[in-house]
């Protein structure tokens, strides 16, 4: 069996995954979540599905290197430039993991009834062979995974805390959804950036 055989069948049966708890000390977290708070151009984007537009439950916004466009669920996204603080993380992490990252999603959870549904990160834009840097700021939440495939393998759930980074490394995407499902007890904020390989438009 190949190396490429060998990983993709590890993949199949479990997410590729790399976790750095308090990759981020507690104290300069509560520093970067606040900045974020303040800097970021937050908004809330709609979708239209079954032809009713919905308000996401969440904010978001996209920022990216000129040419990274991003569109998701019929939803082209704006890009925005790089404010301060996230080219510092962006900086940060990229010399973590050895991975220039061209992009950057941020999601804010104001609170636990914010959500993210059942999705993979495939969308064409993105390069398949690039990892997937998922950075948590906030009031911890749960992220789960479920295999693509009706004979694969059982849900996978992590609890993401304050300042923890996971990276999903391919080809995680092609076997595996994800989602952050919804935790009515929560009260605060969390932010979540996903720092992405996007493949540039001609």
């Amino acid at each position: 069996m190949s190396p490429s055989d060998e990983r993709d069948e590890r993949a199949r049966a479990a997410p590729l995954l790399r976790r750095f708890p308090a990759w981020i000390p507690s104290a300069d977290a509560d520093r970067w979540l606040a900045r974020l708070l303040a800097e970021v151009p937050w908004k809330q984007e709609h979708i239209t599905v079954f032809g009713r537009r919905h308000a996401m439950p969440r904010l978001s916004c996209w920022m990216a290197d000129p040419g990274c466009d991003y569109r998701y669920s019929d939803l082209q996204n704006v890009v925005e430039p790089w404010c301060a603080t996230a080219v510092e993380l962006r900086e940060r992490v990229s010399v973590e993991l050895g991975c220039r990252f061209n992009s950057l999603l941020l999601n804010l959870y104001r609170d636990g009834r914010d959500s993210m549904g059942w999705h993979a990160d495939d969308e064409r834009e993105l390069d398949p062979t690039a990892p997937i840097a998922s950075l948590s700021l906030g009031a911890a939440r749960t992220f789960r995974f479920r295999s693509r495939s009706p004979d694969g393998p059982g849900p996978v759930a992590l609890e993401l805390g304050h300042g923890e980074l996971v990276v999903m490394d391919a080809p995680t995407q092609e076997h595996w959804q994800h989602a952050l499902p919804r935790r009515l007890r929560v009260r605060s904020p969390r932010v979540n950036l996903t720092f992405r390989v996007v493949r540039p438009s001609p």
